[in-house]
């Protein structure tokens, strides 16, 4: 598998627990905001071995309680089945970050019971897919992908980045998407500079009225908000 990076530490990536995350090379996405913009392309090889992050796993048995398979889009990893599988087996909880082009990758390895919570980025409403991700997706993958979420037994969120190219009508589409979802999280934007992926330091706190929250809510079991947002 190709691995680009290994965040030792974090208590933001999984809900309530303290985790590693392990940051996996290539997407299908080009999305403007992305701030992990050096995963996209392929690249020959990761930037750290598999060896280096189990040896690192090991260490830290009974100190950490998960490991996130983020990227880039882990669901391209074609040894992701077997990664995931060796550090389950040493007792970590997994937690997969994807974006939903894979539902086959998604089902199976929820089958075969190797992921305790998995986060969903919902983009866009559908019809807005390819402006905000600059690529061509295949929605009717992301469909379903959402259907195995909802209709399965691991915990799971949807998510979405509330980006400039979104409007609050957009929001309510995606609420629309996702109706009895167990929990959408709406993400502030935060600017990226577009060649080098990293941030600018600008946040802009985008407008959110109550009517699209009550909304919102009526369509989702629990919704969170994650940063300032200017609500209206």
């Amino acid at each position: 598998m190709k691995i680009a990076g290994l965040q030792k530490n974090s208590l933001v990536d999984y809900p309530e627990k303290l985790a590693a995350v392990v940051f996996t090379q290539g997407c299908n996405m080009n999305c403007g905001y992305c701030h992990n913009r050096c995963l996209i392309g392929s690249g020959e090889s990761g930037g750290i071995s598999e060896e280096e992050v189990f040896a690192f796993l090991e260490r830290r048995r009974g100190l950490l309680d998960a490991v996130v398979i983020s990227g880039g889009e882990p669901t391209l990893q074609k040894d992701l089945h077997r990664f995931v599988r060796r550090a389950r087996d040493m007792g970590f909880l997994i937690k997969l970050d994807t974006n939903g082009t894979n539902p086959d990758v998604l089902e199976t390895l929820i089958q075969d019971k190797l992921l305790d919570y998995v986060a969903m980025d919902i983009k866009a409403p559908f019809c807005k897919y390819r402006q905000v991700c600059c690529s061509p997706v295949n929605v009717e993958d992301l469909q379903h992908s959402i259907e195995i979420l909802q209709r399965g037994s691991v915990d799971y969120e949807f998510r979405t980045t509330y980006t400039p190219q979104l409007e609050q009508g957009d929001l309510l589409d995606i609420a629309a998407l996702i109706r009895g979802a167990r929990k959408y999280v709406l993400q502030q934007y935060r600017e990226v500079d577009p060649s080098s992926g990293r941030y600018t330091g600008r946040v802009e706190k985008r407008s959110l009225s109550s009517s699209v929250r009550t909304h919102i809510a009526d369509k989702v079991a629990h919704m969170q908000l994650r940063g300032e947002f200017l609500l209206v």
